[in-house]
C-alpha cells in the first residue's frame, strides 16, 4: 500500500520540480553576440596616459568620484537617490590601451540598484539562576540593501560619454 501512495505522488512531485525550474529565466550567455561593432569602444589619436587622462577630466566634470590610480585605467562612481527609499550607484570604468590609430578607449558602464529595507529586532536578558527572559520592545534597524546590478549597454549611454570625451580632446 505505500508503495502505492508513492506512485501516486511521484508524477505530481515531478510536475512541482519541473513547474520551478521552468520558472528560471534562460541563461544570458545564449544570448551574448560578440559583436564586431561594439558600443563599448571609441578611439583617439593621443598615447593611452594622455587619453585615460580626458577620460578621467570627463568623468570629473560631471561629478563622478574618480580613482586613477592607474594611468590607464579609471574607475568613476556616482550616487544618486531618485527616491528616498531607493538608491543608485553608477560605477564606470575607462580602460586606455594601444591601437594602430593611438588609442583604444573602451569603456564599461555598472549600475547598481539598492533599496530601504527595514529589520525588526527584539532584546532578550539572560539572567544566572533565573533563565532568559525576551523583552516585548523593538527596534526597526533601516539598510540600504542591493536588490539588483547589470551592466549597462545602451549605445545612447556610450555615445553621450565619448561624445563628452571628444569634445575634451579639443581642448
Amino acid at each position: 500500500m505505500l508503495h502505492l501512495a508513492r506512485r501516486a505522488h511521484a508524477p505530481l512531485l515531478s510536475g512541482l520540480l519541473l513547474a520551478g525550474c521552468a520558472s528560471a529565466p534562460p541563461p544570458v550567455y545564449r544570448s551574448e553576440t560578440f559583436a564586431a561593432e561594439s558600443p563599448f569602444v571609441t578611439w583617439s589619436t593621443r598615447e593611452p596616459d594622455a587619453a585615460c587622462e580626458i577620460g578621467k577630466r570627463a568623468l570629473l566634470s560631471q561629478g563622478y568620484q574618480v580613482d586613477a590610480s592607474n594611468a590607464t585605467r579609471i574607475r568613476g562612481e556616482k550616487f544618486f537617490l531618485p527616491k528616498t527609499d531607493y538608491g543608485m550607484t553608477l560605477n564606470i570604468t575607462l580602460v586606455c590601451l594601444p591601437s594602430n590609430v593611438g588609442t583604444a578607449i573602451y569603456a564599461n558602464a555598472l549600475q547598481t540598484r539598492y533599496e530601504l529595507k527595514s529589520a525588526a529586532t527584539s532584546a532578550g536578558v539572560g539572567v544566572a539562576g533565573l533563565g532568559s527572559i525576551s523583552l516585548p520592545w523593538t527596534a526597526d534597524k533601516e539598510a540600504l540593501v542591493k536588490v539588483g546590478e547589470e551592466t549597462i549597454s545602451d549605445p545612447d549611454f556610450y555615445k553621450r560619454l565619448f561624445g563628452l570625451i571628444d569634445s575634451l580632446q579639443g581642448s
